[in-house]
């Protein structure tokens, strides 16, 4: 039986070249020490930068529920979909609606998940953004 840890951070990061266009994402999960668990990016296909970081966010929390039940903290440089999230945005569009109805089942795993914006200067951000483009580039 997997051991659990209390809480972990998510950065995840989404984008595509051209909008829409050919799209990948990146993300990183770290403990509450900043201590590195798990890295990962994939190309998902044709997409737009908001549909590409809430399919990170998916992503990043299916990943989180390999190490814990407990608090996720997800960080993201799209103050639109931490907006949204955080229900100071409402969505109108469906897609995006019902890539927001799968983060909030994904979510159910855990005690609590936490959205916070940060900018795209935070070095975590950074190699999320990193390894969405060396996904690009098939590396």
């Amino acid at each position: 039986m997997p051991k659990f840890i209390d809480a972990v951070k998510l950065f995840t990061d989404g984008g595509c070249r051209g909008n829409p266009g050919p799209g990948a994402i990146g993300m990183i999960i770290l403990d509450e020490d900043n201590a590195e668990l798990h890295t990962y990016a994939e190309c998902i296909g044709n997409t737009t930068n908001n549909r590409a970081e809430y399919r990170a966010l998916i992503k990043g929390l299916r990943l989180c529920a390999k190490y814990t039940r407990g608090r996720v903290t997800c960080y993201l440089d799209s103050e639109l979909v931490v907006r949204q999230m955080n229900g100071v945005y409402r969505l109108k569009n469906e897609e995006l609606l019902a890539l927001f109805q799968t983060v909030k089942d994904s979510e159910r795993v855990f005690t609590g998940v936490i959205y916070q914006h940060v900018n795209r200067t935070n070095q975590f951000i950074k190699k999320a953004d990193r390894l969405l483009n060396e996904a690009f580039e098939g590396r």
